[in-house]
């Protein structure tokens, strides 16, 4: 993608007649409330922009041709979907309809902003990511004939967005006879913050001063909140701690500029977008609500650090999980020297670290290997090289492609451990399709095989990261640690759908995995009821979803992010929002412990991973 694309380029292509192919399945099936297959066949003259908008999701005129539509352009897209913004200056009286709206060209607009124009097109709505996706659907205009009637007007004052216009009630229950769509409903801007801006989509907005809650990423994006105190963190971020907890004051924020124009700005959660930041409200795939600057704030650092744990005392045992995102030899020396930095500063050199998304040797190339050694080998020389322990590894291979992740890259979990402060007890004959198992006697637990897979052959670990267990021994004391790499949460649906609640299809197989893994530590302290049991990694869900509950059932673990405040909680920044993805949970045998997440990445624009590590010490 050239240098000059802002990053929404990548998510927003051009759709040129794909915009039609979409609105005219979703009127066959019906999935656009309001809507008819025989509107297609109509025409409408000299409507406004509001009538076209209406006072639902969905486009009472969606299909019709229009003519004679009539607004100032407020902004205009010359990259990924082309096109531009018209405003009516005119507003009605009801505020559930827009005064604005999006008119998809798919070749680079020929219009500027401030012109004022009449055009005739196609009602559409354009569903980001598809039907399946969930998404809520995009109104526009589509085949445009645009005429300009005159240049250089005033843009229509922006409406700001602020703490007190977003109301804090999150979304309306669905409709139960539409699925529970809320396409059909009509919107109630003074009651819920998706109403609200859904009653705005396509108007020019702004925000004034506003403190960055989601920092600038790949593809030129940040996103900000206008509540200051909501679910506010002492880092600056805004944590998300339930369902029902979506954070209604975050939005989205994109520039018009192409960035070989005005470079965007690289900030870190905390910082400040100073300053008013106005364009028009936009809905995507990736984000949903998105504010596109026409007028972008100024950045002001706020000086965030990255944390550093604490140093484990010499009979506390430390025990550590990190995911270093698709990690295999063709990643830059760079990339392994931060990795390492950060184990031997900002983790404090744990005594146990398991990795996910340990690469074998050829990386994303699809040829059959799937042996890891020259991936960890260069890890941990990075490590010593920064000044580290010359940490040992163990693991098991899994079988090509069998495991997800990026194809070809076989992703694993891998352990680390620190010959000079704690063993490892080998047992051989685990494999990839080869599950260990508890045995023991006289209240003395211990694997079959070690390292080994927990319960490889269990259909919830199918296209998935099976668990690897292994055994180690500081000061004389078993300690059993289970490394996860859990289903991710693709496929679900995203908490700007028109589906409230969302549906999360993903659950259901972590919760599979969250039970097959509970089995097993089940299994350990049915042997040795004091046994030291940690069950740590990516786990893909949060603190309170019902993945943790499953693994905590019984009282066989327990959530050591609970032992945080809850303003701690999180591991991973997700549209703003700062979320738990990676834990450790302990045994009832683990009486006292100190939890850390340690941030170091998530919240940062330079990030060496998109997840923060986490750190458990205790002692045995």
């Amino acid at each position: 993608m050239p240098s000059s694309i802002p990053g929404s380029a990548r998510r927003t292509l051009a759709r040129s007649a794909a915009v039609s192919a979409v609105v005219a399945s979703a009127l066959a099936a019906g999935l656009l409330a309001g809507s008819s297959s025989a509107a297609a066949d109509d025409a409408a003259a000299g409507v406004r922009i509001h009538d076209i908008q209406g006072t639902t999701r969905v486009s009472p005129l969606v299909g019709k041709q229009v003519t004679g539509v009539t607004g100032i352009v407020t902004g205009v897209r010359t990259y990924g979907s082309r096109g531009f913004w018209i405003q009516d200056p005119e507003a009605d009286a009801n505020p559930a309809t827009s005064e604005g709206v999006f008119v998809f060209t798919s070749s680079v607009p020929t219009v500027a902003v401030g012109d004022a124009v009449s055009l005739n097109g196609t009602v559409t709505e354009y569903v980001p990511g598809g039907l399946n996706s969930g998404n809520q659907s995009l109104t526009q205009i589509s085949k445009p004939v645009v005429t300009v009637l005159s240049k250089g007007n005033p843009v229509p004052a922006p409406v700001t967005i602020s703490a007190w216009s977003v109301p804090d009630a999150y979304a309306p229950e669905g409709d139960p006879a539409a699925g529970g769509s809320v396409n059909g409903l009509t919107l109630d801007p003074e009651t819920y913050a998706l109403d609200y801006y859904e009653s705005l989509e396509g108007t020019n907005v702004r925000v004034d001063s506003s403190r960055i809650v989601g920092a600038t990423d790949a593809y030129a994006e940040l996103w900000v909140t206008v509540k200051p105190w909501e679910n506010r963190n002492l880092r600056g971020g805004t944590v998300y701690g339930s369902y029902e907890s979506q954070n209604t004051g975050r939005l989205q924020i994109q520039s018009l500029t192409p960035l070989a124009q005005q470079p965007f700005p690289k900030a870190d959660v905390g910082d400040r977008l100073t300053g008013t930041t106005e364009g028009p409200l936009d809905f995507n795939q990736f984000g949903g609500y998105t504010l596109t600057a026409r007028t972008l704030g100024t950045v002001v650092d706020a000086g965030l650090e990255r944390e550093t744990t604490d140093k484990q005392h010499k009979n506390e045992l430390a025990v550590a999980t990190y995911n270093v995102e698709n990690l295999d030899p063709s990643d830059p020396q760079e990339k392994f020297d931060a990795l390492a930095k950060a184990v031997v500063e900002n983790l404090a050199s744990p005594d146990i670290l398991a990795l996910e998304e340990i690469q074998d040797n050829t990386g994303a190339k699809n040829d059959g290997t799937v042996a890891a050694d020259l991936t960890v080998k260069k890890f941990t020389d990075a490590i010593v090289a920064a000044g580290g322990p010359a940490y040992e590894w163990r693991s098991v291979d899994p079988q090509n492609n069998k495991d997800g992740g990026e194809p070809g890259g076989n992703i694993r979990q891998v352990f680390l451990f620190n010959p000079e402060r704690v063993s490892f007890t080998d047992r051989a004959g685990g494999d990839a399709t080869t599950g260990t198992a508890v045995t023991g006697s006289k209240g003395r637990a211990a694997l079959t095989l070690s390292p080994g897979r927990v319960d490889p052959a269990n259909t919830a670990w199918e296209s998935s990261r099976k668990p690897l267990a292994g055994e180690f021994v500081f000061r004389g004391r078993t300690v059993f640690v289970i490394a996860n790499h859990f289903g991710s949460k693709g496929g679900d649906e995203s908490i700007v759908s028109h589906h409230q609640p969302p549906n999360r299809s993903s659950e259901a197989k972590r919760l599979q995995q969250a039970q097959a893994v509970n089995a097993f530590v089940k299994d350990i302290v049915a042997v040795e009821k004091q046994a030291d049991v940690l069950v740590v990694g990516d786990i893909n869900d949060f603190e309170f979803s019902g993945t943790t509950q499953a693994l905590t059932d019984g009282g066989a673990l327990y959530p050591a992010v609970k032992s945080l405040p809850r303003s701690e909680r999180y591991s991973y920044v997700y549209q703003g929002n700062s979320q738990v993805l990676d834990q450790i949970l302990t045994s009832p045998g683990v009486h006292h412990f100190e939890y850390d997440s340690v941030h170091i990445n998530a919240e940062f624009a330079d990030q060496d991973s998109d997840h923060d590590p986490q750190v458990l010490r205790f002692r045995p």
